[in-house]
Formats: C-alpha cells, structure tokens, sequence
C-alpha cells in the first residue's frame, strides 16, 4: 500500500513539472522600436555673429571739374542676428529656405580734395536681411551647401565738406537698397535638435547714386555734386540652430506576455 503510495506521487509531479517550469521561465523581452534615422528635415530658428567687409566703389561729378574723379569707401565690421528656416531633406539631398536679419557695425571713411570741393565721405550700413534658398549634401550630421538669394541693406551715407563760395556743407542721405547674395557653408547636428554653422556669403546691392548737397550751395551751376556708389560685400559668419519638433510624441511600448 505505502509502496503504491509513493508510485502515485511521482507520477503527479511528473505530470506538473513541466507546468510550474513553464511558469517560471523569463517572460519574453518587450518589442521596442529602433530609433529614428537623423534627419535635417523640419522647422529651424537661430542666432549668427560674424565679420563683414565691404566695398563702395565711387565716382564724383561736379559741374565745374570736367571728367570727375573716382574714390571708394571700405566699411568694415561686426554683423549679427537671427535666421529662421525649413529643411526638406531626402536621402542625403537637402533642399531648404531660409531668412535672416542683422544688424551691422558697418562703417568707413574717406577724404575728397578737387580744386572746387573738399569733403569727407562716410558710409554706414545699419541693417541688412536676406531671403534665400538652401541646397546640399548630407553626410550622417554634417551638412555642405550653397544658398542663393536676395540680400536687403539699409545704407546710410554722410557729406560734410566746403567749397570755394560755402562752408559748413553737411547732408546724410539714407537708402534701403535691394541686391543678390550667393555662399556657401557647413552645419553640423550635435544633436538632433542643436546644429552649428559656419557660412560665407558675397552680396551685390548694385548701383545708385546720390546728389549731396543739392540745394544748399549758393552757385549749384558750378558746385552741384553728383555722388555715384556701388556696393559689395563678402561676411563670413557662425551660428547655431534649433529644430523644432513638431511631431507628436509616440504612445507607451506596452509588453505583453
């Protein structure tokens, strides 16, 4: 009897062995997703500070000095502001816009002596924008590309001098003047979020001419001025940028076992 006792034993747990193993075993690993591939594509705003220096090529008429004479003017200094942009990025082509303002340090001086006129001459662009278009090449977070576009910049030009019948000539004359810019640069994400930049760009704002000291001198046959400029201009600048990220954020990985 005790020997069929322990028989019945074994036999049950024989039988429930494999169950209670099986309840035991680590539960499977829960699935999760693998993480997103680095993209430039998205909404970005940013700050930049460089150096520009630029180049107003001139020539002066006056009606009494046949043949004028020609001079320019190199203001140089600080430039700085903000950008803000999209990126479409696919594969590794980039294709974006982008639009920025600065405000500019600029400034530079230069002497006219003519046997009828002295004068002193001074140039100050006080801020500039551009609206451009992006094109490049991505290589895992680095970026290289070539923009194109308008250029914008509000010049401001000075005229003090004296002439053989006046003294105490003194007029500012204030221009927005529209243009083209052309560059290139790197960016680099440190981040998926966070990109720093560095960029060259070369800006043409074309020709015009002002007309200092127009009605202020008392013989305007012989001492009327005629000022003609052209402006160019090369910057090299460093920013840093910010994606925003406009994506919903993806619902909880619940593991089931």
């Amino acid at each position: 009897m005790r020997r069929q006792f322990f028989l019945a034993s074994a036999g049950a747990l024989a039988l429930t062995g494999p169950a209670l193993a099986a309840d035991l075993a680590p539960p499977p690993p829960a699935y999760l997703p693998p993480p997103p591939i680095f993209t430039f594509t998205g909404l970005y705003v940013g700050a930049q500070v460089g150096y520009a220096w630029a180049h107003d090529s001139a020539n002066v008429f006056v009606p009494a000095l046949p043949g004028g004479f020609d001079y320019s003017i190199q203001p140089k200094g600080v430039i700085g502001g903000f950008h803000v942009g999209y990126n479409l990025q696919y594969n590794q082509w980039l294709l974006g816009a982008e639009g920025t303002v600065d405000g500019t340090s600029l400034r530079g001086t230069t002497g006219l002596f003519t046997p009828l006129v002295a004068a002193s001459v001074s140039s100050r662009e006080i801020v500039q924008g551009s609206i451009r278009l992006r094109a490049g090449y991505v290589w895992n977070r680095l970026l290289i590309y070539a923009t194109g576009g308008a250029a914008f910049s509000g010049i401001h030009n000075g005229y003090n001098g004296v002439s053989a019948t006046d003294f105490g000539l003194d007029q500012t004359i204030d221009r927005t003047r529209a243009g083209w810019t052309v560059g290139g640069g790197l960016e680099y994400a440190i981040t998926p979020l966070w990109s720093v930049r560095a960029e060259y760009r070369y800006s043409d704002f074309g020709h015009f001419t002002d007309f200092p000291f127009a009605g202020l001198t008392t013989n305007p046959t012989l001492y009327t001025v005629t000022s003609g400029h052209h402006v160019t201009e090369n910057q090299v600048q460093a920013g840093v940028s910010y994606k925003l990220d406009l994506t919903p954020p993806a619902p909880p990985v619940v593991a089931k076992y």
